[in-house]
């Protein structure tokens, strides 16, 4: 049944495109009342209960208290400027989100203007006419115009896992609840299209639909925090558990020692805020969701952020033959009749005899009248270019009775009932062996066909047969096996590989990452296809050898078969949970909707975005856009950046803290003047708190960040190896400002001079750690000519606003600074070259302790890949 009616047939051309606007700007969008969004006043109340928000408030209070106005006034300006740059970049973050969620919304089929259009769920209005497709999630309630073999699973609604048989009623049911009578002709939102299809009427969208009634319920489910979050969470907590207690004894101490319990709790607060960890969860929640939206820049959605962090761990990808490897764009090449293969186009023009006019008619007959399946659509465009007429001559032709593919019967069966006629047309089409023993072909004449489908296979066609029948009308067998067939030929089906496959796979192979392909296609097709795209083609498993292994042997096949041909989609779960027994990390693609439970089982399960189902969206990941192989690997190299862009910046805050909380503390114990105040703690975290969200972030990946093996998925983000190298960097920079601050006292200079020393080494040296860690593997002089303009704003933006507190006498006062003599700034300068060259030491020591591992994993020196 064609649901694409003429645009002259007013009832069933659907909306406009300017009656659809209008309609939604007065019924608004089809959605649920979502949750509220983080406005800027929603942000704003939230900084003002952050932590380090409220030290600073407490620190304002005492220098109140104390009279000491300027600090008190100095420390609420940079409590604006901070709540400035808070919320711009929480906003940023917000925005991205939100462009995420628009892109991952569930999609709807209408027909607007006469002609079937793809749109976001969220724009459909009433009135719209929705086109029901097989593995669709139905987008708004509606009545039933047309349908056929239509079976809905209504257990969101309903909790009854049964499918639901839907039919037409006249008249169409306007007023219906889910448990009513009439409900058979209507249709629900969200509910999920099992089998068949029909067209409906959008009766109700939005909060008005059966599900929007009752409530939030789907949209409150709490979200389990993701392995990455639980680990920085617990290093949050760790921290400010010990920074408080610290605080509280240096309090005690101050005031113990030296008789002063406002300047004791100030010094406290000053400690608390320089060990104060609030930059690890805005890190966090920036690199991932600027993350998502530079993946999706490269054809790939993120449905879910943290499966960003299983990208780099990634060692095996199951990816789609059809449209993934190949371009997705089939042509009917060759037709065998008898002993004679035609080649389509072979001579442009030439007529083609009847026999294989009637071998492509009847695979016609057999696909999707909507086709979805790119092989349909193939043989519907290759039938219009050399048939013209035979649509007209079919006019009073209707699809009457569907048989669809199985595990036991691979073939596409539908019964068509010619007006005016007793006997209807039956057409079947599908994997040759299984349409030639519908056929009951003998054994010869068997392996005669299957001979022909090798040669046509290993061309690297895809072979399908075909084969015709009829019945009397109304009377169907229960299976196609109760059909007469006639066996009529094969159809070879081509489609060319993607040009940039063989490298894509080349970089996986380097990357540690095996590729393995599993195809519906027969053996021959899969091997021809697999030498193409670089894949060892020596072993291929079929589904039937599958099925006749146990778990335990399959667990061995897997680890050195690459080809997976003849398979089920079913059987694609099986491959995931043999491959993860293994200890394997199972990135697979899929589209159908016998594919979620694979994409929901494998640690990153990747939806197609052009031909896959809804549901299979729904039990992804990852969406990819263009269904293009390279796009899944430019997506891995971008997590394995982002992960390790993530660590880079969580090593540069610890390192970064160290010689701030030293120099807060040893003054203390060692009974000098205090090196800084939370006015100088504040203007630190102006500098750290830009440099991870920007520097980091915006940091390109490293040259060898395809060259190393996949990160196993339980090492930590903050191991033992980054602890080290962030308090060596850290400890480094604490000593070179100590020996400038103690050296400035003990030469006899002013507090406010050393203090002013002290500070100009810590701004530079901490600098001197930004640049240094946006590479371990590269020196800074290297970092310095590599790219990154966030970098070169980062250093003039610091360097002038430490230039002016250092020059401009009323900052001087606000920084508690005293004018220092030229030559003696060379005493910080020194100390924080000194610092920097600690750094590269560090680094290379690093290198060192790193370069005894492997730079490839041995495991996967071949690759895997995936298709119905």
């Amino acid at each position: 049944m064609n649901f694409t009616t003429p645009a002259s047939t007013n009832a069933n051309a659907g909306l406009s495109d300017q009656q659809a606007a209008r309609l939604l700007q007065q019924e608004g969008f089809n959605e649920l009342p979502a949750n509220k969004q983080r406005t800027a006043l929603r942000i704003l109340a939230e900084v003002l209960r952050e932590p380090m928000f409220l030290l600073l408030m407490g620190a304002g209070a005492i220098y109140l208290l104390l009279g000491d106005r300027n600090d008190a006034f100095m420390l609420l300006g940079f409590v604006f400027i901070t709540m400035a740059i808070t919320i711009v970049q929480e906003r940023r973050t917000e925005r991205v989100l939100e462009t995420l969620r628009d892109l991952s919304s569930p999609r709807a089929l209408v027909i607007r203007n006469g002609e079937q259009v793809r749109i976001p769920g969220r724009e459909v209005v009433n009135g719209d006419l929705l086109v029901l497709e097989e593995g669709d999630r139905v987008a708004a309630d509606g009545v039933l115009l047309e349908c056929h073999d239509l079976l809905l699973d209504e257990s969101l609604l309903t909790g009854e896992s049964v499918a639901v048989t839907k039919q037409r009623t006249d008249p169409t049911p306007e007023v219906a609840t889910i448990f009513s009578n009439e409900a058979a002709g209507r249709i629900w939102s969200g509910t999920l299209i099992v089998q068949g299809g029909g067209l409906a009427r959008v009766i109700a969208t939005g909060s008005s639909t059966a599900i929007g009634q009752i409530g939030r319920t789907l949209q409150n489910q709490p979200q389990e925090r993701s392995r990455l979050q639980q680990e920085i969470g617990t290093l949050v907590k760790r921290f400010a558990i010990f920074g408080i207690a610290v605080a509280m004894l240096i309090v005690l101490l101050y005031g113990w020692t030296r008789h002063d319990w406002l300047n004791g709790l100030l010094a406290g607060i000053t400690l608390a805020m320089s060990l104060l960890p609030e930059e690890f969860t805005v890190i966090l929640t920036v690199f991932m969701a600027l993350g998502a939206w530079r993946i999706s820049k490269n054809h790939v959605l993120t449905r879910h952020t943290p499966v960003i962090e299983a990208l780099g761990s990634a060692t095996v990808l199951c990816v789609d033959k059809t449209g993934t490897l190949t371009q997705n764009r089939m042509s009917v090449s060759a037709i065998v009749i008898g002993q004679e293969t035609v080649m389509i186009g072979a001579e442009p023009g030439a007529a083609l005899a009847p026999a294989a006019l009637q071998v492509l008619r009847s695979a016609v007959l057999a696909s999707e009248t909507t086709p979805f399946d790119p092989m349909d659509k193939a043989f519907l465009r290759c039938l219009a270019e050399l048939d013209p007429g035979d649509r007209d001559a079919r006019r009073d032709w209707s699809l009457v009775h569907e048989y669809p593919l199985t595990q036991a019967v691979m073939a596409m069966t539908h019964v068509w009932h010619v007006a005016g006629q007793e006997h209807d047309v039956v057409a079947t089409k599908g994997a040759p062996e299984s349409v030639a023993r519908l056929c009951r072909l003998d054994p010869s004449r068997s392996a005669a066909v299957l001979q022909q489908v090798e040669q046509l296979a290993a061309q690297g066609m895809r072979v399908l047969g075909v084969a015709s029948a009829s019945c009397v009308a109304a009377s169907w067998p229960a299976t196609p096996d109760g059909f007469d067939f006639t066996w009529l030929g094969l159809v070879g089906l081509a489609d060319p590989i993607r040009p940039a496959i063989a490298q894509a796979v080349r970089e996986c192979r380097q990357a540690g990452i095996r590729v393995v392909m599993i195809t519906g296609d027969y053996p021959a097709t899969a091997r021809a296809i697999a030498a193409l795209a670089g894949l060892p083609d020596e072993q291929v498993i079929t589904g039937a050898q599958l099925a006749a292994t146990n778990d335990t042997e399959l667990r061995a096949s897997v680890r050195d078969a690459t080809i997976f041909a003849r398979i089920l989609p079913e059987q694609k779960l099986r491959l995931v949970n043999a491959l993860k027994a293994n200890g394997e990390i199972v990135a697979m693609t899929g589209d159908g909707v016998n594919d979620a439970p694979a994409l929901k089982a494998a640690h990153i399960g990747i939806s197609m975005g052009e031909r896959g189902t809804d549901v299979a969206r729904e039990a992804s990941s990852l969406v990819l856009l263009n269904d293009d192989f390279s796009s899944i690997v430019h997506a891995i190299r971008l997590g394995r950046r982002i992960y390790d862009n993530l660590r880079k910046a969580m090593t540069y805050v610890v390192a970064v803290h160290l010689p701030i909380a030293g120099m807060t503390l040893l003054p203390l114990l060692l009974g000098t003047p205090l090196a800084f105040t939370p006015v100088h703690i504040v203007f630190l975290e102006m500098i750290i708190n830009p440099a991870c969200a920007i520097v980091f972030e915006t940091e390109e990946a490293d040259s060898d960040i395809m060259l190393r093996p996949p990160r196993a998925i339980d090492e930590r983000l903050f191991g033992t190896r980054n602890v080290l190298l962030a308090v060596l960097q850290g400890s480094g920079l604490l000593a070179a400002v100590a020996a400038v601050f103690f050296f400035a006292l003990h030469a006899g200079m002013q507090e406010q001079q050393a203090r002013a020393l002290a500070f100009t080494c810590v701004v530079i040296g901490n600098l001197g750690l930004i640049i240094a860690n946006r590479s371990l593997s590269h020196s800074i002089f290297s970092l310095l000519r590599k790219p990154n303009p966030a970098q070169w704003w980062m250093l003039a933006g610091t360097s002038a606003a430490l230039l002016a507190v250092l020059s401009i006498p009323p900052l001087q006062r606000l920084f508690h600074f005293a004018p220092v003599h030229d030559r003696m700034m060379a005493l910080p300068f020194l100390a924080s070259l000194a610092a920097v060259g600690w750094f590269e030491l560090v680094k290379y020591g690093g290198r060192l302790w790193s370069g005894s591992a492997p730079r490839t994993s041995d495991r996967h020196d071949a690759p895997v890949a995936v298709d119905q």
